[in-house]
């Protein structure tokens, strides 16, 4: 923590980095006064009350920025871009083309970026349709005209675009990723509400579970900080080549194999999974015929949020997902051929498929614990609320999963900058 303090007081005396933090909270300032202008024609009370039910929608609100809970006119955050951007990750595996396009650098990533947002306007469309006809369902809304329908699923897309615009401004002039960034404030800036709500509701014998919920908090977050920033490191060595009267070659580095390579991501694939059977339930409870609603209500309590069948099963899913997304973001073979192309190998192991098939071992080694750790705090809200009692402070695993990992790469960023100005003293341990 001390460490995290020095970093940011040392940049704020830097000129060129105050400017960029200036810039940085001043966007994020804009971010949090759009996110409170809200569409006509919601009963936001019982809005809230359907987001209280609904896991899915709570996980949509967290990458929404805290908005979608508002149903501003950014009620979709940045939920069609990160699709989006997910979609592009699996396509790139499956395209030659896009892979190409991938490792062509700085142009290469703006391609990708152009292709990304291109996506977003169709996906993001398609999710206002889909929300409103969820809240219609759920008379949160009236049926509206097709006109003002249109206009409203426009207002949404536009609300979007301008919050991806926003982050990315950020990431060209502030400090950070900005996509991650206005995530992230949409979290923090949910953190007064739950404590003004706890505060309301706390009983005097509900203290000490306060102060275990608390107790909880800390742990689950220093789990976050070891878990990502452990990594397995592999020794590289190159050897040596000789070309006329000079020697190349001969360097040791190394591969770093993180124990985490998948990030939050498995969990929303999980989630969404998890989630279906009992959205599929409540479809057919409508239905008139006592077999296929007596089938749907026991699907519906079978999949309970509360259950201990809902959260053995989204805990097996995130596993899965987990080991799944790891393959597809890290290919031992074609880090193996890479290696081999500029002469690398590790030590004891030939090049080549050898190099592929060790890459491979450690790798499903290393991933289980990290896919047992995303397990827990995908679950952890419900185990909190069970051992706590407490159910008004639930930011949840994720969001505190993405807290943490956008502090720490705001710090990593500020060392790199740090030391780019020739301040190598100011990091000693």
């Amino acid at each position: 923590m001390k460490k995290i303090l020095r970093s940011f007081i040392t940049a704020l005396k830097i000129p060129d980095l105050r400017k960029k933090f200036l810039f940085t909270f001043l966007v994020l300032v804009v971010f949090r006064l759009v996110a409170h202008i809200p569409i006509s024609g919601v009963d936001l009370a019982s809005l809230k009350s359907l987001f209280a039910r609904n896991q899915f929608l709570t996980l949509l609100d967290i990458f929404s920025g805290g908005t979608l809970a508002n149903f501003s006119i950014m009620a979709l955050g940045l939920n069609p871009y990160i699709n989006a951007s997910i979609i592009f990750q699996l396509l790139t595996m499956v395209f030659p083309a896009l892979e190409e396009l991938s490792k062509e650098g700085e142009y290469g990533r703006q391609k990708l970026n152009q292709y990304t947002r291109f996506l977003t306007i169709p996906l993001a469309l398609i999710q206002s349709l889909g929300m409103y006809a969820l809240l219609r369902n759920q008379k949160i809304v009236t049926s509206l005209p097709p006109l003002r329908l249109v206009s409203m699923m426009l207002t949404m897309m536009a609300g979007t675009m301008f919050l991806v615009w926003l982050g990315e401004l950020v990431t060209e002039r502030g400090i950070g990723n900005g996509i991650s960034l206005l995530i992230f404030a949409g979290i923090v800036g949910r953190i007064p509400v739950s404590l003004g709500q706890t505060a309301m509701v706390l009983e005097s014998t509900q203290v000490f579970n306060v102060l275990i919920f608390i107790a909880m908090s800390v742990g689950v977050i220093a789990g976050v900080v070891f878990v990502n920033e452990g990594a397995r490191q592999i020794s590289v060595s190159y050897a040596k080549r000789v070309r006329g009267t000079r020697m190349y070659g001969g360097a040791a580095t190394h591969l770093p194999l993180r124990v985490n390579q998948a990030g939050v991501i498995p969990i929303i694939f999980a989630v969404s999974l998890i989630l279906l059977p009992s959205m599929i339930g409540r479809f057919f409870e409508q239905i008139k015929s006592p077999a296929v609603s007596h089938f749907a209500a026991s699907l519906v309590s079978l999949f309970d949020p509360a259950g201990w069948f809902y959260n053995i099963c989204y805990f097996l899913l995130v596993i899965c997902f987990t080991y799944f997304y790891t393959a597809i973001v890290f290919d031992p073979k074609k880090i193996a051929e890479e290696i081999k192309k500029y002469g690398g190998f590790i030590p004891g192991i030939r090049p080549g498929k050898p190099t592929a098939e060790y890459l491979n071992r450690i790798l499903t080694r290393i991933t289980l614990p990290g896919a047992i750790f995303l397990g827990v705090i995908a679950i952890l809200p419900s185990l909190a609320r069970q051992v706590t009692g407490v159910g008004t402070m639930m930011i949840g695993g994720t969001g505190i999963l993405i807290v943490v990992s956008v502090v720490l790469e705001i710090v990593k960023q500020l060392e790199a900058q740090l030391v780019m100005r020739s301040y190598d003293g100011f990091f000693k341990k």
